[in-house]
C-alpha cells in the first residue's frame, strides 16, 4: 500500500514536470513547491536526484517530436539541409558552454543555498514581471527562422540560461526572454529553447546520478519505480504541452 502511495504521488511529479518544464514558469521550482506539500517517502540523496532525472522523460519527447529536423543523418534530407542541421548543432553546443561551465563548478554550493522555497517564489516573481514587461515592449523580430540564428544570438542565448541554474528560474522562460531580446520571433526562440533543452538536461541528469552513485547510499526498489514513473508520466504529458504550445 506505502509502494502505490508513493507511485501516485510520483505521477503527480510526472505531471507538474510535463507541463512546467515548457512553460516559462521553472520546472525544478515547481517540484520544490510540490515537495513541500506532497513529499515523496526516499532519501535525501535519491530526491536530490530524482528532481532533476525526472526531465529525461521531457527530453525523450523533445527527441521524439523534432527527430527529423534534429537528425542531421536523414537520407531524405539534402545536403544543404544536412549541413543546416550540422550548423544548428554547433549553435546548441555554443549555447550550452557557459550554464555548462557554471554548473559544473557551483552545483553543490547552490544545492545547500539555492534550493528551498523561499528562493523558488521570489526567482518565479521576478521572472513572471519580468514577462509582463517583455511582452509589453514594441518590437519587430528580425529572426523568425531557426536557419537564421546567429552565432552571436546563440551564444547570447546561452548567457542567459546561466540565470536557469538558479532554483525557480525558468530554463525556458530564462532562454526564452533572452532570444526575444537578442531578436528572434516567439516561436522561432521557443523551438531553439526546446532543443537546448536535450544536452541541457542530458548533462545536468548525469552529473545527478554520478553525485548519487558516489554518495554510496543504496536505492531500493520503490525509488526505482518511483523514478521510472515519474520519468514516464513526464514524457506523456510533455509530448501533449510541446504540441499545445507550438501550435
Amino acid at each position: 500500500m506505502n509502494t502505490l502511495i508513493e507511485l501516485l504521488k510520483s505521477l503527480l511529479f510526472g505531471i507538474v514536470e510535463g507541463v512546467t518544464e515548457w512553460l516559462p514558469i521553472s520546472s525544478t521550482g515547481h517540484l520544490i513547491l510540490l515537495n513541500e506539500l506532497v513529499r515523496l517517502n526516499v532519501s535525501d540523496e535519491f530526491w536530490s536526484m530524482f528532481e532533476v532525472v525526472i526531465q529525461l522523460g521531457a527530453i525523450l519527447a523533445v527527441i521524439v517530436l523534432f527527430f527529423h529536423k534534429l537528425n542531421p543523418f536523414a537520407p531524405s534530407k539534402s545536403a544543404g539541409q544536412k549541413k543546416e542541421t550540422w550548423i544548428l548543432w554547433l549553435k546548441v553546443i555554443l549555447s550550452i558552454i557557459p550554464s555548462g561551465l557554471v554548473g559544473i563548478l557551483l552545483d553543490d554550493w547552490m544545492d545547500a543555498h539555492l534550493y528551498n522555497s523561499v528562493v523558488v517564489a521570489i526567482m518565479l516573481i521576478v521572472y513572471g514581471v519580468a514577462f509582463i514587461l517583455i511582452e509589453r515592449r514594441p518590437r519587430v523580430p528580425t529572426t523568425t527562422k531557426l536557419s537564421r540564428i546567429t552565432y552571436k544570438q546563440a551564444i547570447l542565448v546561452g548567457a542567459w540560461q546561466v540565470l536557469a541554474l538558479i532554483p525557480g528560474t525558468s530554463r525556458s522562460g530564462a532562454t526564452i526572454i533572452g532570444g526575444l531580446l537578442c531578436g528572434m520571433s516567439r516561436a522561432c526562440a521557443s523551438q531553439f529553447t526546446f532543443f537546448l533543452a536535450i544536452p541541457v538536461m542530458a548533462g545536468a541528469s548525469l552529473l545527478k546520478v554520478l553525485k548519487f552513485a558516489v554518495s554510496g547510499v543504496a536505492i531500493t526498489g520503490t525509488e526505482v519505480a518511483v523514478l521510472a514513473v515519474g520519468c514516464v508520466v513526464a514524457f506523456v504529458v510533455s509530448l501533449a504541452a510541446i504540441r499545445f504550445l507550438m501550435d
